[in-house]
């Protein structure tokens, strides 16, 4: 009969790994490998353990994690395993915090529009530049081409060619379209794929068309300022085939976290591929004499707006906000 209780008990407190795929910020819902969905709490003690007290969401999706079932029936976080990598950003411009937007990521995709909202090159270049950092290779999505004319279609095409040319590959969709979604599906249905940018870019409505089956909350543009309006509350993954995709919140600012000056250029492919070339091994790239990028910038080698970017982020102007 002990022996029995035993095993009971030790059965109740093994382990079995999972994935988070949902955060609320108090409660977590982790696909364990066996198939199971489980909602779960954070064990007190690995939360004493120190996780990063800097985060906002010391736990994030796409993390791998132990979980328990306690005698009281609750399915506890025991384990954070080391991340493979993560897409970060500063929480506020004032914040010392951080956010983990998602964590394991194969690919990321930012997703942009040049109308109804705006977004910049700088919180395109912004967020490259941190999937960079971490290793994440990095796709771009420009959507609502059914809304642009000629001319607008054409500066979409010249900012394609140009990430093109730095190694990002690019799509230019109507998430409306289905041959032009099913591509994309091909692509995401083996891997993890993160989308991320404004409210209102069509994150939502992409994903929808991925998988018609999620009918995922979608909203209408603010009519006074033509912003996106927050419909994703927590970032969740959704099963895309053999795929998982990570749907996020809008972005409104993008905060580069914790990079150094002498390593920034680092993260940009076309400065990277210029190391050696400056006459000084420390450049930074600003005002240095014989300085191989600011050539390559004056000689429009380098696009101009990347490497304004660049002085910003350099300079101290950390977050890229909205609509600027």
């Amino acid at each position: 009969m002990l022996c029995l209780l035993c095993s009971f008990v030790a059965g109740m407190m093994s382990s079995t790994a999972g994935t988070v795929i949902k955060s609320t910020g108090s409660w977590y819902l982790v696909y364990l490998d066996s198939g199971l969905s489980v909602e779960c709490r954070m064990k007190g003690q690995l939360r004493i353990k120190g996780l990063n007290t800097k985060n906002t969401n010391p736990l994030a999706v796409g993390d791998r994690v132990d979980v328990q079932l306690e005698r009281s029936g609750d399915y506890v976080i025991s384990r954070l395993y080391d991340r493979r990598n993560y897409i970060i950003r500063r929480s506020t411009k004032l914040s010392k915090q951080t956010h983990i937007i998602a964590a394991n990521i194969d690919r990321a995709y930012v997703m942009a529009t040049l109308i109804e909202p705006r977004t910049s090159t700088g919180f395109i270049d912004r967020f490259l530049v941190t999937a960079e950092a971490y290793s994440i290779p990095a796709s771009l999505i420009f959507n609502k081409r059914d809304l642009l004319d000629e001319e607008l279609c054409e500066y979409v095409e010249a900012l394609m060619q140009l990430y093109r040319g730095l190694g990002y590959p690019c799509w230019f969709i109507s998430a409306t379209d289905e041959k032009q979604v099913n591509e994309l599906r091909q692509e995401m249905s083996t891997q993890v794929s993160l989308i991320a940018g404004h409210s209102g870019v069509g994150k939502s409505t992409l994903i929808n068309a991925l998988r018609p089956d999620l009918d995922l909350r979608t909203g209408k543009l603010s009519e006074a300022h033509s912003k996106g309006m927050h419909t994703t509350t927590f970032a969740e993954m959704h099963r895309l085939g053999d795929g998982w995709i990570v749907d996020t919140p809008g972005i409104k600012e993008f905060g580069i976290v914790d990079l150094e000056r002498a390593e920034l250029s680092h993260f940009f492919p076309e400065m990277r591929e210029r190391f050696g070339q400056c006459r000084f091994n420390n450049c930074l790239h600003l005002n240095e004499p014989g300085c191989a990028v600011r050539d390559a910038v004056e000689n429009s080698e380098i696009a101009l707006t990347r490497y304004e970017c660049y002085l910003a982020i350099i300079n101290g102007d950390e977050l890229e906000k909205e609509y600027d």
